[in-house]
């Protein structure tokens, strides 16, 4: 007899629909809400029930979902068969399991002695918890309630010992899946503060360490499993992540309406999926919130032990009117006076930071009621404790979450209740508004010894996107319409007028240069003057520098490469030489190698590809086809001529990752240069085959952007070959293309393409618009 059979949901019927017998033979019903998943629970076990032989000494075990009757639509079964040392087992379970996976559950199983099933739970500490939620089915009922009550209890013996190892195993997991309540496509079960979370609060209330479970989490709980719940009959699967595409089907699930009042203010953005984003981000963070309270409690609880004979704990002042108590932060007993001192809740949030310790929760209650208003312009105190916090580092985080949390910040910023979990539709964002400024503002921390005045380098990470989510009139973008907000909170602060607009400057030209870097020509002179322009001096340049790849971290790493970091800082180089010595960079000097030896030359690196040849029409477009042929993705490409010869250089990447065969590649530029007409027509194939999809592509022009040449700008979904397509169109309808800029936005791209001569006539640009637009 085997008395040890473990099988997964791997063993089940896969990851995809449930097959129609469940509706048929098990008869499960559907629907959102605490009744549909009890009416599910008892479906299961009216069906299970029969599956399993009247024999003494047997029992059927529900865990999971089905032992807490809280099933979703397209949730798996985990049971359990315990027996008393019964024979058979093998055939039994077998019996047992086929059925279930023939009806097409998923199915979570193991068959087990009451003895070795405790054995598990003690070596391991996800088997423990999930024997909390074990729960009778059908069989010997009293050895299924020994088994309930005897996980229980060995809990409760022993959880002080094992919570190291599931805090352990529950930090790896918030590292892989991220924080629900800032993320905006994040797994409801997995990621921190989402449903994994609450079974943990389940097990530290269950060992009595403290209660966990208050109400508000209890609601938090609900509305995240009727979340989940409209997310499977949204799909018509089993799915735990709430991604953009699915948000406002289950949002029209849950009747979850955006109100007018919202959607004409712009106060939030215009979607009902974005009304269901800030719910769950709510309730995401009630669920941390109280689990870091768990954690805490679970924490004094071991120190008390290991303390011994005199359980007292220690009070350490940490900073003025803060004192570090049992591992957590409190008032000194001075601070607590008849006038409070305004600053206090910062200067308590920057000790916080800085200490890298949480504040107690009496504390932060204690704060929000009593702590008074600051008032206009903010006492010195208070601004420095505010850049204290916001430079801390690591400590910022965890330290703002908390004051968030207790309604502190917006005592100090009135505009963070707009800004609190605000989504941002952008699929290069990974965070909603709020946390992706306080990330921006930590990123920043780690340049600020780069720049003259890392003060404003941190309040200017910190306010770059305030304007988002506020209706723009006349095209303006998020940083035209942020400046002024931005300005108007630094004043209050207390900041002096000219910092004020320093500020401002810096929140409105926070995409000039990531912007300028990948759409524009460097070595044009016009381009290194007008961005020093409008930066001004050296200060600011280096500031903006910094904020730029603070900025970029907090976004995502879709966000940032080296080759965009080595524009920018190109840039930057180029844009204070002009600003320090008030004399233009000189272009740089064409590749000597591709001047001599026979045509054509073809030189190639990781990242460029340098061709020389027979100057003629076209060369740009054929090079840039074959480049697409090779599954290169061109990022920026240059064409000219020296001495006769037509030299193009571009600098590229794979578009799936793999590099071509460099000798693969070699022959067929030299083939296609020398105009082979097997080559072009290769590219043309692969070319129109590739062609992507997407909204409506544009195009806009830009005058006086560049010293001998006419911009022109495309803006389209991307597609392999799209450069390609364009310049041979350009080609085609008698235009010079001298150098082309890309810049990939997620799954758009921004060309810019310089167009040699003077600005075109009104009819011309409409040609040659109607000629690119086919191209796309």
């Amino acid at each position: 007899m085997t008395s040890l059979i473990k099988g997964s949901a791997s063993d089940s019927a896969g990851d995809g629909d449930a097959h129609p017998l469940v509706n048929e033979v098990v008869g499960v019903p559907g629907g959102i809400g605490e009744g549909a998943r009890r009416a599910r629970a008892a479906a299961f076990e009216r069906w299970l029930t029969p599956l399993l032989p009247d024999r003494p000494g047997i029992a059927l075990v529900a865990v999971g979902g089905l032992g807490r009757r809280q099933c979703a639509p397209y949730g798996d079964l985990d049971l359990v068969l315990v027996h008393a040392g019964v024979s058979g087992m093998d055939e039994l379970a077998s019996k047992l399991w086929y059925p279930i996976w023939d009806a097409g559950l998923r199915l979570d199983h193991s068959v087990r002695t009451l003895a070795e099933a405790l054995s598990v739970a003690q070596d391991d500490v996800k088997v423990a918890l999930g024997l909390l939620d074990a729960r009778y089915v059908a069989g010997d009922r009293e050895l299924a309630d020994t088994l309930a009550r005897t996980a229980t209890d060995h809990w409760r013996r022993t959880a002080v010992r094992q919570l190291p190892a599931l805090r352990e195993i529950t930090e790896a997991r918030w590292q892989a899946h991220g924080e629900l309540a800032f993320l905006l496509e994040g797994d409801l079960k997995e990621a921190a503060g989402g449903l994994r979370d609450v079974g943990i609060l389940r097990a530290i209330a269950a060992a009595g360490i403290t209660d966990a479970l208050r109400p508000a989490v209890r609601a938090a709980h609900l509305r995240l499993l009727d979340t989940r719940d409209a997310l499977h009959e949204q799909v018509g699967r089993r799915v735990d992540r709430l991604v953009a595409q699915e948000r406002d089907g289950v949002a029209a699930r849950l009747g979850l309406r955006q109100s007018a009042g919202d959607a004409a203010s712009a106060a939030v953005a215009a979607h009902d999926g974005d009304v269901l984003l800030r719910r769950v981000a709510g309730d995401a963070r009630t669920v941390s919130h109280a689990l870091d309270d768990a954690w805490r409690a679970a924490d004094r609880l071991r120190s008390g032990r290991r303390r011994g004979a005199d359980p007292r704990p220690v009070r350490r002042p940490v900073a003025r009117d803060v004192v570090e108590h049992d591992g957590e932060l409190v008032l000194a007993r001075t601070a607590i006076g008849a006038r409070p001192d305004p600053s206090l809740s910062l200067r308590m949030a920057a000790a916080a930071a800085t200490t890298r310790l949480p504040i107690a929760r009496a504390t932060c209650e204690w704060l929000a009621a009593y702590c008074p208003p600051l008032s206009s312009p903010w006492p010195a105190d208070a601004r420095t404790a505010l850049i204290t916090l916001l430079g801390a580092g690591p400590g910022l985080v965890p330290a703002w979450e908390t004051c968030d949390r207790y309604g502190l910040i917006d005592g100090w910023l009135p505009e963070w209740t707009r800004m609190r979990s605000l989504p941002q539709h952008n699929p290069v964002h990974r965070y909603t508004l709020d946390r992706h400024l306080v990330q921006t503002a930590y990123e920043a921390s780690r340049h600020t010894r780069e720049v003259d005045r890392p003060d404003l380098l941190l309040l200017g990470a910190f306010l770059h996107d305030i304007g988002k989510g506020l209706p723009a009139e006349g095209g303006a973008d998020h940083s035209t319409v942020g400046a002024p907000l931005a300005e108007a909170v630094v004043a209050r602060v207390g900041l002096p007028e000219p910092e004020v607009a320093l500020i401002g400057t810096l929140v409105r030209l926070h995409l000039l240069l990531p912007d300028v870097a990948t759409r524009r020509d460097l070595s044009d002179p016009v381009t290194i003057a007008r961005v020093a322009e409008q930066v001004g001096d050296s200060t600011t340049l280096d500031l903006l520098h910094a904020l730029v790849r603070a900025d970029a971290a907090a976004t995502g790493p879709a966000a940032w490469s080296d080759w965009k970091g080595r524009l920018v800082a190109e840039l930057v180089a180029r844009v204070r030489t002009a600003l320090d010595t008030g004399v233009l960079p000189a272009p740089p000097a064409p590749d000597p190698a591709l001047l001599a030896g026979p045509l054509p030359v073809v030189h190639l690196t990781e990242d460029r590809v340098a061709v020389a040849a027979a100057d003629r029409r076209g060369l740009l477009a054929t090079v840039a086809g074959c480049l697409a042929l090779h599954r290169l993705e061109v990022l920026s490409a240059d064409a000219s001529t020296v001495d006769g010869r037509a030299l193009v250089e571009c600098r590229v990447q794979p578009r799936y990752g793999l590099p071509p065969d460099p000798i693969a590649l070699g022959g067929d530029l030299r083939r296609a240069v020398a105009g082979d007409v097997s080559v072009t027509q290769r590219l043309r194939g692969r070319a129109l085959a590739a062609r992507g999809s997407g909204a409506a592509p544009r195009v806009v022009w830009h005058r006086d952007a560049a010293t001998d040449a006419v911009l022109l700008e495309l803006r389209a979904a991307d597609a392999a070959g799209l450069l390609y397509r364009v310049t041979c169109a350009l080609d085609e309808a008698g235009a010079q293309v001298r150098a082309a800029r890309i810049s990939t936005l997620g799954g758009d791209v921004v060309d810019a393409f310089y167009l040699v001569g003077g600005w075109p006539s009104d009819g011309e640009r409409a040609r040659l618009e109607a000629t690119v637009l086919a191209a796309v």
